[in-house]
């Protein structure tokens, strides 16, 4: 057994945190060598419990390289300030990505995209300068992203999109029907349940004009926003400042220059 344990070798630290899975990136970073250094772009998307993530990111010898990003928190500036993890906002984050990233590359008046989502299939035809930038999902797609996959209304086994599905979960429809059931049947667990919503104005009957504003609102301006927090006028520190000898010398009192002259 000790020889065993002498020849054991200690997966990746993103591996044993199980965050990586390296089969897979080998897969998406892999890069043809008639291309030399051509970027060879991915589309990341993570979901946590109070956020949403995406990101288009490139792989380098050095490290990965983030084009552009967009996160949910963001929203609230475009008008959309709850639910910021269901479907309809995951729509939104990626759409707020498409636009973010060709606005950088500066091909966001070629390419506008899908500008009234109806849940139909959708496909960028190349412009007559540039070829669309590639990435995946469909917020991303009606963005102005080439894609190729579908989610919510796509059925695996017979390999078609229910338009009429999809459309509903673009403008937070299975929210709403949601939200109507709850008040039908348990009042008060949809005063707790959707407490934020009441808060904000959002109702079951108005949450598709909501989502078809912040969609107007991404494509007018989908560049960051500055943080408006103030910085603080005094840094906290939870350590003791270290003192120096003459500093030390004045605050004790058991220290003066009498006693070390006798000393």
């Amino acid at each position: 057994m000790r020889s065993y344990f002498k020849r054991f070798q200690v997966k990746f630290k993103r591996r044993r945190q199980v965050k990586t899975d390296y089969r897979a990136r080998v897969r998406l970073i892999n890069q043809d060598k008639n291309k030399y250094n051509t970027p060879k772009y991915r589309y990341a998307v993570r979901f946590i419990n109070k956020d949403i993530t995406a990101q288009i990111i490139s792989a380098t010898i050095a490290g990965d390289i983030v084009l552009a990003s967009a996160y949910a928190h963001e929203l609230p500036h475009y008008g959309l300030k709850v639910g910021l993890t269901n479907y309809a906002t995951a729509y939104c984050t990626r759409l707020l990505l498409a636009r973010r990233v060709l606005k950088k590359l500066e091909m966001d008046e070629e390419y506008q995209g899908n500008v009234d989502p109806s849940g139909e299939d959708y496909f960028v035809e190349p412009g007559e300068s540039r070829s669309p930038f590639r990435a995946l999902l469909d917020g991303a797609l009606d963005g102005g992203l080439d894609s190729g996959k579908r989610f919510a209304g796509f059925d695996k086994d017979e390999k078609s999109l229910d338009v009429d599905v999809h459309r509903k979960c673009i403008y937070g429809g299975h929210v709403a029907t949601y939200m109507n059931t709850l008040m039908e049947d348990e009042p008060e667990k949809y005063q707790t349940h959707f407490s934020n919503y009441i808060k904000a104005g959002f109702e079951p009957d108005n949450l598709e004009e909501i989502y078809k504003k912040v969609h107007v609102a991404i494509r007018a301006d989908p560049s960051p926003k500055k943080s408006k927090k103030q910085q603080p006028k005094e840094h906290k520190r939870y350590n003791i400042k270290k003192l120096t000898y003459d500093e030390r010398k004045l605050r004790s009192p058991h220290f003066s220059h009498k006693s070390q002259a006798e000393i």
